[in-house]
């Protein structure tokens, strides 16, 4: 028998004038015969955490039934289709956001605790917290990646400095992701920077920006270094390529076309602006950057803000025209809580809409989804009465494949905390730690 594959490089790229193109797994890049899993090319663990303020409508989170083959809630129903891969938690509280006589208010300034289970500090000279567990798993795992992690977010946290609410830092509302106890990570706003951020090459924006003058895609200058290559895979991995390259492709048209303004707009070419006015298409487009992140394996971890803490976006698209933070306060009144569960529903629907791309993108033996985890995270549940308990917590992914899903898991109320459901997702990437943030012990029942 004759052995005729190819062996191409794992990391291979195309570069152009201020292009980098990462190219996703192909079967070109697999030793001939070699089982996947024995290779170095074989899926790695990934992670997401999809931040949002302001918890959920109080009866239309969580599911009545606990265990396996619940039925889905109001809100929680867009997930219904990957039940195989989506665990619902009720009952953890965001102990680290809770109020105390020494520390009243600051409801809406401790939300960096969902990822660090950190309670943040009031009237410090330098913010502090802890490392997020974005940054850990990226530490671990983003070693051999273009960029080990990346922070994308929907609101601009413009030029606030200093404290923002009852003596809190600012940095505590506008990052989620620290890579440091003293490092918040500025988040992303703007998609063209984004996806220059990840198809970039390093070399100066005066060459990005000349080539983009010039070529109106940065991907047109690999054009023919993408034919050359094409001749040296089979047909199945170009095929494959060439999906890749239509969802890049695709990507940018898509962020062209929302970000151009005319040239009586006064906006010069060089300054960054391009922030969609379309809510929804604005996040629309950070789930796809952050999905074909993944597909091209340019990162293994990142975090998208929704929102900011008081935000008063609304979401037309979702049924109710309701501004975010003040629909939060229902009162409790039925017909308040119906309203501002449409946005709750509305935001798991674009939720769906980013696990379904990664379901359908191939990775390895399985796809996407069967390698990631999707932390979706709020540190209030019933936002009206600025309660920390009962968060909802909506995990989605396989991690390695083997993260059992079809699950609701309820604990008692007041005896877990969010930052146990961390120290028990470190587990489940091979973090080993003695504790994270307030934790108290591990998580039961998650692995």
């Amino acid at each position: 028998m004759f052995i005729t594959k190819k062996h191409i490089p794992r990391r291979t790229f195309l570069r152009g004038c201020g292009v980098t193109l990462a190219l996703p797994l192909l079967e070109s890049m697999l030793p001939a015969q070699t089982p996947l899993r024995e290779t170095a090319a074989s899926p790695v663990r990934r992670f997401v955490g999809v931040w949002h303020p302001h918890g959920a409508a109080p009866g239309y989170w969580s599911p009545v039934q606990e265990g396996s083959n619940f039925e889905f809630s109001y809100i929680t129903k867009p997930l219904e289709p990957f039940r195989d891969r989506v665990v619902l938690i009720t009952g953890l509280d965001a102990t680290g956001c809770f109020s105390t006589p020494e520390e009243p208010g600051g409801n809406h300034a401790r939300g960096a605790n969902v990822f660090s289970g950190a309670r943040p500090r009031r009237d410090s000279v330098f913010p502090y917290l802890d490392v997020t567990v974005d940054q850990l798993i990226a530490k671990k795992y983003g070693q051999d990646t273009l960029l080990e992690s990346i922070q994308l977010g929907i609101e601009d946290p413009g030029n606030n400095t200093g404290n923002c609410n009852w003596g809190y830092s600012c940095a505590y509302s506008n990052s989620m992701s620290w890579s440091t106890p003293t490092t918040p990570l500025p988040t992303e706003v703007n998609p063209r920077m984004a996806f220059e951020r990840l198809f970039g090459d390093g070399t100066s924006s005066e060459e990005r920006l000349a080539d983009r003058k010039l070529n109106g895609s940065i991907l047109d200058s690999i054009t023919r270094e993408l034919s050359l290559f094409k001749k040296n895979v089979e047909a199945g991995d170009g095929a494959k390529l060439d999906d890749y390259v239509e969802n890049v492709r695709e990507i940018e048209r898509r962020i062209q076309n929302v970000t151009s303004k005319p040239e009586s707009s006064g906006a010069s070419f060089e300054v960054p602006f391009g922030i969609p006015e379309d809510v929804d298409v604005h996040i629309k487009l950070m789930y796809d950057l952050m999905a074909v992140a993944f597909q091209a394996d340019i990162t293994r971890a990142a975090t998208l803000m929704l929102g900011r803490d008081l935000t008063d976006h609304s979401f037309p698209a979702s049924g109710f025209n309701g501004a975010w933070h003040s629909s939060s306060h229902h009162g409790d009144i039925p017909a308040n809580k119906a309203a501002y569960a449409k946005i709750n529903r509305y935001h798991v629907q674009n939720l769906a809409y980013f696990v379904q791309k990664l379901k359908n993108m191939p990775d390895g033996d399985g796809n996407v989804l069967d390698h990631v985890l999707i932390y979706k995270a709020t540190n209030m549940g019933n936002s009206h009465r600025h309660a920390h308990q009962k968060i909802p917590v909506e995990l989605i992914g396989g991690i390695d494949g083997t993260f059992k899903g079809n699950r609701h898991l309820v604990f008692p109320d007041n005896t877990q905390r969010n930052s146990n459901m961390l120290l028990s997702i470190l587990d489940l990437y091979g973090i080993h730690r003695e504790s994270i943030g307030d934790s108290s012990g591990r998580l039961p029942g998650l692995g």
